[in-house]
């Protein structure tokens, strides 16, 4: 082999390894008063056949939570062009306020649970031009409705925008920048932007955001590979990336999705006990609990308190229902 060569690849080799190692060594420091909260979908408790109302009660009544992250999808907001139905979301907000719980929307085209893009029906026929007028009409409406509800302290604008996950017709980044410029003019509110924890670092949100928001995912199907996989990610992974946010952009990283419910080949509702076990249980839940306390992160919402809730109602099941309680309880 060529010496230059040699020299060359041997360098690359060496700046991987101190990449990999500046990445997975070492313990992040502690953080102290860990703020918990969780997500929530109406559409996920209606998969579950679940009455929504009935779930977000108990969460802020049970388990006391104290801060939420709300799915607004479009479908339900929007379900007949220029037809608005707040009602649900009225009284989704009405209730945090009754009980002193912050609230994080999540405004868009992409908003969290699957398909991931909840397009009304009367927007799978237009054209990509006139689905983002759409959007942006839907967001004036939706932001300009909630200006005055303080219980609201952010936007969040999409869901990970950047990754390419779920049922969506088109990914735009231009775009996306139009709906940050839309909401700023309404509303000086702060405006978050997710990305995928473990698959990018999270740089395009920064660059877009007043904050940032990631998942953490630990136990997973991954179907290119026909099987599940254990995240290899150790606690300092993240740390070291929000360092890296926080000394380029001086923003705050947080985790907007901790898992907390199985991820399988299957939706939950299509997927038998034994099945979603493998990923999430009692002991699996507490370990993502630890792994997300040693991190260094301040703010975490847990992704799966309907499933809980479902497990509870539905199998008599509460055993991560009421560990979730203790966790919230302790917080407060």
């Amino acid at each position: 082999m060529n010496k230059i060569l040699k020299y060359f690849l041997l360098t690359i080799l060496g700046l991987f390894c101190l990449f990999i190692a500046f990445f997975s060594l070492g313990t992040p420091p502690k953080a102290e008063n860990i703020n918990w909260g969780v997500n929530f979908s109406q559409k996920h408790c209606q998969n579950f056949g679940l009455d929504s109302k009935e779930v977000y009660s108990a969460i802020i009544d049970d388990l006391e939570v104290k801060k939420i992250k709300i799915a607004v999808h479009w479908d339900l907001i929007e379900p007949k062009q220029g037809e608005y139905y707040f009602d649900d979301l009225d009284w989704q907000i009405s209730k945090a306020e009754e009980n002193d719980v912050k609230l994080l929307l999540v405004i868009g085209m992409k908003t969290p649970r699957w398909p991931e893009c909840h397009l009304p029906e009367w927007t799978v026929h237009l054209s990509k031009e006139e689905q983002q007028k759409a959007i942006l009409f839907m967001l004036e409406k939706v932001v300009s409705h909630y200006e005055d509800r303080v219980v609201i302290e952010a936007w969040q604008i999409e869901n990970e925008p950047f990754f390419p996950f779920g049922v969506c017709p088109w990914t735009d980044k231009d775009f996306l920048k139009k709906e940050i410029a839309l909401v700023r003019s309404i509303d000086e509110r702060m405006i978050i932007i997710s990305e995928s924890g473990e698959g990018s670092f999270w740089l395009q949100a920064a660059e877009l955001g007043d904050m940032v928001t990631i998942t953490m995912y630990r136990e997973a199907w991954f179907e290119q590979l026909n099987r599940y996989v254990e995240y290899p990610f150790k606690p300092i992974f993240y740390w070291r990336k929000a360092q890296v946010i926080k000394k380029l952009y001086d923003k705050e990283v947080i985790c907007g999705e901790l898992q907390a419910e199985p991820w399988g080949p299957k939706l939950l509702y299509d997927s038998p006990l034994e099945e979603q076990k493998k990923t999430m249980d009692l002991i699996q839940f507490r370990k993502n609990i630890d792994f997300a306390s040693q991190t260094g992160l301040k703010e975490f919402t847990l992704w799966g308190a309907e499933w809980w809730y479902w497990l509870k109602i539905k199998h008599n099941q509460p055993e991560i229902w009421d560990e979730a309680k203790k966790l919230f309880t302790s917080s407060l």
